[in-house]
């Protein structure tokens, strides 16, 4: 059926999203989080919605300069399949923008999250998970480890985000040898700072880290040394590695259709499961 779909002229994602089923979710799209067309989410919300349901905002990869919301539907009906009320937010890129306004962006859509939800009839203060593929990962990770992105917008990595997902993600990249990341990394003064494992420490939430030994554009690495740096610090992190399985295909294995070739909707579930069972941390 994908290759039909693929010769009868969709793209890649197109024939993905084409072939995957919404699993009872239903699908709000292109929401305002803040002012013009980049700062627009779509929200995936699962059948059944009980109290207190868990919020999870993933953010796409793309290299920080490329992206688009509606690629992704194959991941937000992933999520709510699995009883998440999942955000899928774009961000402004580079060129438009360098480091660190796609954080500004994704904090500002963590936090417009609540008004949103209440405007729908949907629980609102449920735990929040904060995800992400990729580049994607980082704007996560980055959220949830470093605290001045929330606290911009009145929140605290620590007390309002529950856990962290991250995919593939690059988390201890540096020297930054990439001329586009490079490029999207131009304003920052101190480029440390630009790094999640920097800002690994006590009270940070709990992360689910999965990755692939097959992915050559974010080494495997990134996800074992950040682990490894968190539990130092007395934060819970688990690492999971799929054998084969690349930097594309761990993310495009949420899919349905493509379920079978890496349980990642099933170990990220189960991940975030027990992260949001760890004990209440201190802020």
């Amino acid at each position: 059926m994908l290759c039909l779909l693929l010769v009868a002229g969709c793209g890649p994602v197109d024939a993905l999203n084409a072939i995957t089923p919404s699993e009872g979710a239903s699908r709000f799209a292109d929401i305002p989080y803040g002012e013009g067309e980049r700062r627009r989410l779509d929200l995936y919300v699962p059948a059944m919605v009980p109290p207190r349901a868990p919020v999870l905002v993933f953010f796409y990869g793309g290299s920080w300069t490329d992206g688009d919301r509606a690629d992704y539907r194959f991941a937000g009906t992933a999520f709510a399949g699995r009883g998440y009320i999942t955000a899928i937010p774009d961000y402004r890129v580079h060129p438009e923008v360098t480091y660190p306004a796609f954080l500004e962006d994704g904090a500002a859509a963590v936090a417009a999250l609540p008004g949103i939800l209440a405007a729908r009839g949907l629980p609102s203060d449920g735990p929040v998970i904060i995800a992400g593929h990729s580049a994607g990962a980082h704007i996560a990770m980055m959220l949830a480890l470093d605290p001045r992105w929330l606290a911009a917008r009145g929140l605290s990595n620590c007390r309002d985000v529950a856990a962290v997902l991250g995919l593939a993600g690059p988390y201890d990249f540096l020297p930054m040898t990439n001329a586009g990341v490079i490029a999207a990394f131009g304003a920052a003064v101190n480029t440390a700072e630009t790094q999640p494992i920097t800002h690994a420490g006590r009270g940070d939430p709990p992360a689910v880290l999965l990755t692939g030994t097959a992915d050559v554009t974010v080494l495997p690495r990134n996800s074992q040394v950040l682990a490894r740096a968190l539990r130092a610090a007395g934060t819970p992190a688990s690492v999971v590695t799929y054998d084969g399985v690349g930097h594309v295909a761990l993310v495009a294995a949420l899919a349905a259709p493509l379920r079978g070739t890496a349980p990642v909707l099933d170990d990220a579930d189960s991940g975030l499961r027990q992260a949001l069972a760890e004990p209440a941390r201190a802020c």
